[in-house]
């Protein structure tokens, strides 16, 4: 049984960049289950052994920098070729869970307690799994409460500070939420992580929640609504390409009509901020054929890619040279400072004739009276939105009557269990990280409004006065 342990150990540490074997190979199911045979005595002692295993340089086909104690990441886009920081609930380069199976047969895993107070409204069955009786937390994980205002924790204050919070859950179900928690963390100095439960995190930015970049560690959602949006993006561009409402209105018509339809294949998909989603999107387009080319802010975090052809900077004439080339544009980007807007009548006028435009990240990053224009005057053949720069859409806005509009509110990434999913993310996998001293995934620099590139990915050394 011990030698068992061994194999799914040699498996984490010597696992290639292009190997699938501990894909292919059920070792969670083996470690698990040879575990359950070990005499208690030597499970600590195991349990020792895998946490020593992931500090080696290279497991799970991840790059870790051994002599740096913060572990930089390597600068390159490819999950396989680097100590990837990003979740994504499809990604199989990684062992999930990892830290919690660890806590678990080794209780000297852990290196700090959890103290844990959530943001959400009082209907948000989802961040309800954090408290409802029955709930089960990581070893050495506590709730401390849960509310809408600051005035909501007060009562913590009256606690010895070794029993203040030290981790904020942020659901995006909390009214004022951009308020309440620049408040909670002047208030609570104890607190060291916010982890919250989205992919977008425009509806906190603000300049006072700027203060806190460099004294509290930031992470989001990231990776759990990627797929179901790029399903979304092929099915708008097969609506295009099949011409769909022709097809619909002749059936109710009973009228026997054929007529050509364009392929995908060939055609170019040009996407506009290529972070997971756009990463998503072209790991999908790449299988109908489709040429990829990018635009992203650091062109060289994508010069291994596998998915994309071209990745240019986020300059203007980079996003007018893809608008003039892509057949099909996807939006993808988050709305900050710098992207609000960016797409705009300018880039309107470079667009390729007959192109269809999907938006699926923010409204905002659309200069939507440009885009209506060119819509109208059938410089894009149509397009497909998911947002918009006011939500809900007004009854009287001009894209509810164009009918070369797919129009969707918002809600192409809601499937029955994301924000269950979503919650299971920060409970299952980031929170036994938090835990056990180790790398949070998904980081976000809340100065630019998404994941942080550069930063270091380990909270360790943060210190709060």
């Amino acid at each position: 049984k011990v030698d068992l342990l061994k194999v799914y150990l040699v498996l984490l540490t010597t696992t290639t960049t292009k190997s699938t074997m501990v894909s292919r190979f059920p070792v969670d199911k083996l470690f698990r289950s040879a575990v359950a045979k070990v005499p208690k005595g030597s499970v600590s002692s195991l349990g020792c052994m895998l946490s020593m295993s992931t500090q080696s340089p290279r497991y799970n086909g991840q790059v870790r920098s051994a002599s740096s104690s913060i572990r930089e990441p390597k600068y390159w886009a490819n999950p396989d070729r680097r100590q990837y920081k990003f979740w994504n609930r499809d990604d199989k380069s990684f062992t999930k869970e990892k830290y919690s199976y660890l806590l678990e047969i080794s209780p000297e895993s852990l290196k700090r307690d959890a103290r844990i107070i959530s943001l959400n409204a009082p209907d948000d069955a989802e961040t309800s799994a954090l408290y409802k009786e029955g709930a089960t937390l990581p070893l050495s994980a506590h709730f401390h409460g849960h509310g809408q205002t600051l005035e909501d924790f007060a009562h913590l204050k009256d606690l010895p500070a070794a029993q203040h919070p030290t981790t904020l859950f942020v659901s995006p179900s909390c009214p004022n939420a951009r308020k309440q928690l620049p408040q909670i963390l002047a208030a609570f100095p104890s607190i060291q992580w916010v982890h919250v439960r989205s992919a977008g995190i425009d509806f906190l930015i603000s300049d006072e929640l700027a203060e806190f970049q460099e004294s509290v560690y930031f992470t989001n959602a990231k990776g759990q609504f990627s797929s179901s949006l790029a399903e979304y993006v092929m099915m708008s561009c097969s609506y295009f390409a099949k011409d769909l409402p022709r097809l619909m209105k002749n059936q109710n018509n009973q009228f026997w009509d054929p007529y050509e339809i364009e392929e995908l294949r060939g055609k170019t998909l040009g996407i506009v901020g290529y972070g997971d989603i756009g990463r998503a999107c072209a790991k999908l387009a790449s299988v109908y054929g489709m040429r990829i080319v990018a635009l992203r802010r650091h062109p060289y975090l994508s010069r291994d890619d596998p998915y994309c052809d071209i990745v240019y900077g986020r300059d203007a004439d980079s996003l007018h040279k893809l608008m003039g080339e892509s057949d099909y544009i996807v939006c993808s980007a988050p709305s900050t400072v710098e992207t609000r807007g960016m797409v705009n009548a300018e880039a309107f006028d470079h667009v390729k004739q007959d192109a269809v435009l999907i938006n699926l990240g923010r409204g905002p990053v659309i200069d939507q009276a440009a885009m209506t224009n060119a819509l109208q005057s059938r410089k894009l053949k149509g397009a497909a939105l998911d947002v918009f720069a006011q939500e809900p859409l007004p009854k009287d806005d001009l894209l509810w009557k164009l009918d070369n509009v797919l129009l969707s509110p918002h809600n192409m990434d809601q499937t029955a269990t994301f924000m269950a999913e979503a919650t299971d993310f920060f409970l299952q996998e980031n929170l036994p990280r938090f835990l056990c001293g180790e790398d949070l995934l998904n980081p976000v620099d809340v100065q630019a409004g998404y994941y942080a590139t550069f930063r270091a990915c380990c909270v360790v050394s943060i210190e709060r006065n």
